[in-house]
């Protein structure tokens, strides 16, 4: 008897942790309007006006649009995915010489960090090959972040070079906002 109740407990808790899960995912569009929104308001918040000592140095680092532009829908998820863990990344290291507000900064990784989580939970493995059968979608994505992290070595993570990085991650979150309102 003890067999069978621990049984249908370990049943129901599964129904109940996919039925969250499921809940969670359906509501994800709106999730990330809302991440997005709170993660440019902190990008803002991070730092001041953008110095105009640094406009010489600015930099195109051409973001591929194309990535977010899948035939099928679910793979945007997977895309989106992918960027923030190349922001996470960028946004993770070196940062000594970028003048920010250090709670705005910790603000903005732990809100990524957040969405990498939920994303990863909600992106099924049928949806996961289509990397597999996109392999240039990841290199593009691979290249263009790493063009930014080379950028960021090559002027030895100076002021400006992270000033440059903000702006671009802004127009990045800017261009998956655009995405997710749409779908």
């Amino acid at each position: 008897v003890m067999n069978t109740f621990g049984l249908i407990q370990i049943c129901l808790i599964l129904f109940c942790t996919t039925t969250i899960s499921s809940l969670q995912c359906s509501h994800l569009p709106l999730q990330q309007r809302k991440v997005i929104e709170k993660s440019l308001k902190l990008l803002d918040k991070m730092g001041k006006r953008f110095p105009q000592q640094c406009l010489r140095e600015k930099t195109f680092f051409s973001f591929p649009e194309q990535v977010l532009k899948p035939r099928q829908k679910d793979n945007v998820k997977v895309a989106i995915e992918e960027i923030f863990q190349h922001i996470f990344y960028i946004f993770s290291k070196n940062l000594t010489l970028a003048a920010w507000d250090g709670t705005a900064l910790e603000q903005f990784q732990n809100g990524l960090y957040q969405q990498i989580e939920q994303l990863e939970a909600c992106v099924t493995k049928k949806q996961s090959h289509y990397f597999g059968s996109k392999e240039v979608n990841r290199m593009k994505l691979k290249n263009y972040f790493k063009k930014i992290d080379c950028f960021l070595k090559d002027k030895q993570h100076s002021l400006c070079s992270w000033e440059i990085s903000r702006a671009e991650m802004r127009r990045c979150l800017q261009l998956i906002d655009k995405v997710i309102r749409k779908a």
